[in-house]
C-alpha cells in the first residue's frame, strides 16, 4: 500500500466524557497493507492536550535538576506513587512549548533557563491518546537549587534536588527514574554531555 492509498473512514464519533480531560469513542475502519479494509473497529481516544518537558542541566557543575511528586498513574506501583521526574507542564492554547518549558522550570524547580536546547517531539502513547510531548534540555545554574516548589493553587507539592549526572544515570539504571520523558532526556544527555560541557561549561 502506497502512502497516498492509506485511508481512514470515521463511521461514528461519540464524546464519552468532557471534563478536565476528554474521552471520545470512534467507530472506524482503515485500509489494509494488503488491500481492502478492516472490519469496523471501536477505539477510545484520550484527549488531554499537549505538553512540554525539560531536563535542567548545569554543564559547569555537571548536575541535573530532578523533581519528585505524587502521580496518580503510579498509584499501584510497588515503589509508590511519588516519582522522580523532570520539569513538565501542559501547553495552553496559543502558547509556545518553549514558553511552557521556561515557565514550568521557574515554578517547579525554582531556577531560570539560560538556553533551551530541543531534544525531540514525540507521541506519548499513540495507541490511546493524541498527546505530543516537546522535550528540551535547559542550561541552568544549579547553585542554591533545591527545596519544595510548585503552585499550591494547582495542588503541586514538588521536591527539587540537584543531582550529579552520574547519580541520575545510576537512578535510571536502577529503575528509580522510570517514566519516559526523563529516561529519554537523560539518554540524550549521555550522548551529548561532553560536547555541552566543552561548549557551555
Amino acid at each position: 500500500m502506497a502512502d497516498d492509498e492509506r485511508r481512514v473512514e470515521i463511521l461514528d464519533k461519540t464524546v464519552c466524557y468532557d471534563g478536565f480531560f476528554r474521552l471520545e469513542r470512534y467507530r472506524l475502519r482503515h485500509s489494509l497493507f494488503g488491500g481492502g479494509w478492516t472490519r469496523p473497529l471501536t477505539r477510545e481516544l484520550f484527549e488531554r492536550g499537549h505538553a512540554a518537558a525539560v531536563l535542567p542541566y548545569d554543564p559547569a557543575r555537571d548536575e541535573v535538576v530532578l523533581i519528585e511528586q505524587f502521580r496518580i498513574g503510579a498509584l499501584a506501583e510497588a515503589g509508590g506513587p511519588w516519582l522522580v521526574e523532570i520539569v513538565a507542564g501542559m501547553i495552553e492554547p496559543d502558547e509556545a512549548p518553549e514558553a511552557v518549558a521556561r515557565r514550568e522550570t521557574r515554578e517547579e524547580a525554582g531556577c531560570e533557563i539560560r538556553e533551551l536546547l530541543p531534544i525531540v517531539r514525540y507521541l506519548v502513547s499513540p495507541g490511546g491518546t493524541t498527546e505530543h510531548l516537546h522535550l528540551y534540555l535547559g542550561l541552568v545554574s544549579t547553585a542554591g537549587v533545591g527545596g519544595i516548589h510548585g503552585v499550591p493553587e494547582e495542588g503541586e507539592d514538588i521536591r527539587v534536588q540537584a543531582v550529579p549526572f552520574d547519580t541520575a544515570v545510576e537512578w535510571m539504571q536502577q529503575g528509580r527514574v522510570d517514566s519516559a520523558a526523563p529516561i529519554i532526556a537523560l539518554q540524550w544527555l549521555m550522548l551529548n554531555r561532553e560536547r555541552l560541557r566543552r561548549e557551555y561549561g
